[in-house]
């Protein structure tokens, strides 16, 4: 249950990401709810809410939890958090928060992003380094917001570097094409993009409605021990 939920939560080389006028404002924020499903089971649900703060920083948050018969046997919950600023018209990711819990041993990191030294100091489970980072530099949460706009811009194809693991990784996405899919929501007409990993049979597909300013509203995620599916179950947001 620990791979289900950090897969999902934790679903690009580039320079600095410039917003595009033409896109949504982070201001104008949403709240989506989506279930994960494991081999057709209800299993987990996950909630994410964008919004700008009183300081004028803007926050993204994702909140899972296991749900049903297999809260009985795993109370897991991860929560994900992302703090950034918008610079000239340039995202910049400031600070990443990272707490698994319901497990043994509970995964808390941090990762503080510091654009005058060029400097990442990350923080796992209270042992801290730090490392040199690229401008354009992203965390595991932020880039997901990123593909909304890129694609809402036509920005292809997409790439982007994130500070995962303690080193710098680059996400890549392959354009599919368009696919109209059935959700709670209604139909929808989405944008397909896939992210392969090199050297791994591991495969997160995306599925970003094209009339929600490109929300993900289904993501399915393939390795080595199954398929797991989240879609969208409510949103609150872009006209919903």
């Amino acid at each position: 249950m620990n791979s289900i939920l950090t897969s999902f939560v934790g679903l690009m080389m580039v320079s600095l990401t410039t917003m595009a006028d033409s896109v949504i404002t982070p201001s104008d924020g949403f709240t989506a709810i989506y279930d994960l499903y494991n081999r057709g089971i209800r299993v987990a649900e996950m909630k994410r809410n964008l919004s700008q703060q009183d300081d004028g920083f803007y926050h993204f948050r994702s909140e899972s939890h296991t749900v049903g018969l297999v809260s009985l046997f795993r109370d897991d919950q991860i929560i994900e958090e992302s703090t950034w600023k918008i610079e000239n018209g340039t995202i910049k990711a400031v600070f990443y928060k990272y707490l698994h819990t319901g497990r043994k041993k509970q995964r808390n990191v941090t990762v503080d992003f510091d654009w005058e030294r060029n400097q990442i100091i990350n923080s796992v489970n209270g042992s801290s380094w730090e490392m040199p980072f690229t401008p354009g530099t992203l965390d595991k949460l932020l880039y997901q917001y990123l593909i909304m706009l890129d694609l809402e811009s036509n920005k292809l194809p997409l790439s982007y570097i994130i500070a995962d693991g303690g080193k710098e990784k680059i996400y890549d996405f392959e354009l599919v094409g368009e696919e109209v899919i059935k959700t709670p929501l209604g139909d929808l007409l989405t944008l397909k993009i896939i992210q392969h990993k090199l050297n791994s049979d591991v495969q997160t597909t995306l599925w970003c409605a094209k009339d929600i300013n490109y929300l993900p509203v289904k993501v399915e995620h393939i390795e080595h021990d199954g398929t797991t599916i989240a879609i969208i179950n409510s949103l609150n947001g872009f006209g919903y």
